[in-house]
């Protein structure tokens, strides 16, 4: 764990101000999830994906999204090979540890899709292959949430992918005066040293899959889907996936706390963020991540 402490200590020195998203960033990445980062430009969402794979010593591949981007731009390509006489696959950025997919909303749904299978069983299949992924894999997909020119919304099972839909918003009047002096960030993590190594995170995974998630809080966070599903205001509820990944998750959050049980405040930090991007709410004008924080506190909680 001194390690884990290590590695937050060294992204924090980076994302200054915003040890909250990094550790549920983090969060995600120990429980074997993705994240859709949904912000505005220029807060630092290419930072914190840059200081996440190189605060574990990871590799890392940003792709941006455009429009005319086609699947064999992510995945690869199958080249026939010259010299040997035979077909060779070509593998594209996705075969990396942490994937930067940068305003991917501007792809088409075709090309949206070649992350699916990737995201959720770490492989893809062309050419009649199917090609593994390096572990840990890990991506972390960028958004902006007020432009609509020239954007495809991703649809629900494209969301539903994703853990956490999280945003990293603008930082404090002390550090953006800091920021505005000194200028951005990017000397002090060319600099980063590693606080994690691969090895020890996929330690740090298994490691989280044993955290005890007792009957009364699985039963709370059960009941927090039923309410969430059950309630007028909720149009489309949390899926069963949506559940699966709460625990998941809440067990993640726990290590990261330095504690091997899960509690229900767990479960209450992790309701928004892993919950919310899943539903829609009936009225428009309703902000959904208030009313799924709303609903989950009038659940009952555990003694």
């Amino acid at each position: 764990m001194d390690r884990l402490d290590a590695f937050f200590s060294s992204v924090n020195e980076v994302m200054r101000g915003k040890e909250e998203v990094v550790r549920l960033a983090a969060t995600a990445l120990i429980a074997r999830g993705h994240v859709l980062l949904e912000d505005v430009p220029g807060v630092g969402k290419t930072l914190l994906a840059r200081a996440l794979a190189r605060g574990m010593d990871l590799e890392f591949q940003r792709i941006q999204f455009t429009s005319d981007m086609m699947p064999a731009d992510i995945l690869g390509v199958t080249l026939f090979n010259q010299v040997r006489q035979e077909f060779e696959f070509v593998r594209g950025p996705v075969f990396t540890h942490v994937l930067l997919a940068d305003e991917i909303n501007r792809a088409t749904p075709k090309t949206q899709s070649a992350l699916l299978e990737a995201m959720q069983e770490g492989a893809v299949s062309l050419d009649r292959r199917r090609h593994r992924l390096p572990e840990p894999f890990f991506v972390l997909a960028t958004q902006k949430p007020l432009e609509f020119s020239g954007t495809f919304p991703l649809p629900e099972s494209q969301l539903d992918r994703f853990s956490m839909r999280l945003s990293i918003g603008y930082p404090s009047a002390e550090v953006e005066r800091i920021l505005m002096h000194t200028g951005d960030m990017e000397p002090a993590l060319e600099t980063m040293r590693p606080g994690l190594e691969r090895e020890g995170l996929l330690a740090l995974q298994q490691q989280a899959a044993g955290i005890h998630l007792g009957d009364k809080v699985l039963l709370y966070m059960h009941s927090i889907l039923e309410a969430l599903r059950s309630d007028r205001r909720i149009l489309l509820g949390p899926s069963p996936r949506a559940g699966i990944q709460l625990a998941r998750c809440a067990r993640a959050y726990a290590l990261i706390r330095h504690r091997a049980f899960v509690t229900p405040d767990d479960v209450l930090a992790l309701v928004r963020p892993v919950l919310a991007h899943r539903m829609l709410s009936r009225d428009a004008a309703t902000p959904i991540g208030e009313a799924v924080v709303e609903i989950a506190e009038s659940v009952p909680v555990p003694v």
